[in-house]
């Protein structure tokens, strides 16, 4: 039996639209340590409500880098490549939507919430 420890660690549901390309251990320029990157791609997988018949994959857009939480220390990014679909007849191109990403940044959704709560601490800065 084949032990799958990405949905360990990953945004949830992550691995349902993407798979695992590559896991590289890199060294941080911020810091004394190495980071850890994970690079992903989006399945071939029409999104929803679009008809498999009018539209055809053309390629990956520019991967996308955010910030995820830490393994053992080590910071961690994922590299995002996602699909291009075309309308084959309008030439109208589309894309999916993920909720894991935090809107306006680079960081997951998860980790976004988990520092804006640890920011919350009213008597954080009464000392």
């Amino acid at each position: 039996m084949e032990l799958d420890m990405g949905g360990h660690f990953l945004p949830k549901d992550l691995l349902d639209h993407f798979r695992v390309v590559s896991i590289n251990e890199l060294e941080d320029p911020d810091r004394d340590d190495n980071m850890i990157e994970i690079h992903l791609e989006e399945k071939n997988e029409l999104p929803k409500g679009y008809m498999r018949t009018s539209y055809e994959s053309k390629g990956f857009a520019k991967p996308s880098r955010i910030q995820d939480f830490p393994i053992r220390g080590k910071a961690v990014y994922l590299v995002i490549k996602r699909r291009r679909w075309r309308h084959k007849e309008t030439m109208k191109e589309i894309g999916s939507d993920y909720s894991f990403i935090a809107e306006g940044s680079r960081l997951t959704q998860e980790l976004s919430d988990f520092l804006k709560e640890t920011g919350r601490y009213p008597g954080r800065y009464d000392q």
